[in-house]
């Protein structure tokens, strides 16, 4: 299990959601990248690349990968199919997946909730879960009591993402883009267009699907809290997430580098936000 350990310094790790993300993570000294893809059978793909690039470099990478945010009875196939791709571990992000997955490392996504020291002790305790990330809930006080009150290794903690706003059934691919009702007669327009839901003051926030068809709405704007790391790697986190959804290769590597600069103190929070 965890027993709440603390690397000497801070480090970031990548989660990134389409190739050109990946590739840039993989460039970079990360020790961990996290994936999240449409197509769970593409993940044997990324760990291949992974492996390659540790065979020309000789650096070592761990790639994890992130299983849809919700499980429905029928759907153990998408289970099956992430079983065979290799991966390091798994970010479980249901209540399925802690039972599903529990051969294999694991640690918690925000999806799970944990928003009190309590429900942190039982899903490390009981499931051997390796870490966890806070609740997307909780402002910096939450989170001040959540970390003094459990072991701050336990914890990463995302400082920069798009923020998840609509997670539903409901596919806006197959209803507007197309005269069918599901992927069996949609035609899967999802795999071919990039759409964005434009909101009543112009913003343009991303949708994406998932292998099960549900729909995700983003924010349009990274929500960023550089301005709590400092105290934050006070109270002993040691683990900052950064998150992308439609960045491409350039945008990535801005971000990635302005957050390790800011971590490695070269950086204040206002120069981070202007980058």
């Amino acid at each position: 299990g965890n027993n709440g350990a603390l690397p000497s310094s801070p480090y970031l790790i990548p989660y990134v959601r389409n190739w050109e993300q990946f590739d840039v993570a993989l460039t970079l000294p990360y020790a961990e990248i996290y994936i999240e893809l449409e197509d769970p059978r593409k993940y044997a793909e990324a760990v291949q690349r992974a492996r390659e690039a540790e065979q020309q470099d000789g650096r070592k990478r761990e790639i994890w990968v992130a299983p849809p945010r919700m499980f429905k009875t029928g759907e153990d196939f998408i289970t099956k199919q992430l079983l065979k791709c290799g991966a390091d571990g798994f970010l479980a992000r249901n209540h399925e997946h802690l039972t599903a997955l529990s051969q294999h490392r694991m640690r918690g996504d925000f999806s799970l909730n944990v928003a009190n020291h309590l429900t942190a002790n039982y899903l490390i305790d009981h499931w051997q879960l390796e870490r966890l990330t806070a609740s997307y809930d909780l402002n910096t006080t939450q989170l001040d009591a959540l970390l003094s009150k459990s072991q701050p290794g336990w914890f990463e903690i995302t400082l920069h993402q798009h923020m998840p706003m609509f997670h539903m059934e409901h596919c806006a691919f197959a209803a507007f883009l197309s005269k069918g009702t599901d992927f069996t007669n949609c035609g899967r327009p999802c795999d071919r267009h990039r759409v964005h839901l434009r909101d009543r003051v112009g913003m343009h926030h991303p949708l994406k699907a998932d292998v099960g068809c549900r729909n995700t709405v983003f924010h349009h704007e990274p929500q960023q809290a550089a301005d709590a790391l400092p105290r934050l790697l006070r109270m002993g986190v040691r683990r900052i997430r950064v998150e992308f959804v439609r960045e491409d290769r350039k945008q990535a590597l801005t971000a990635l580098r302005a957050w390790q600069d800011c971590i490695d103190g070269r950086i204040d929070a206002a120069q981070l936000q202007e980058r």
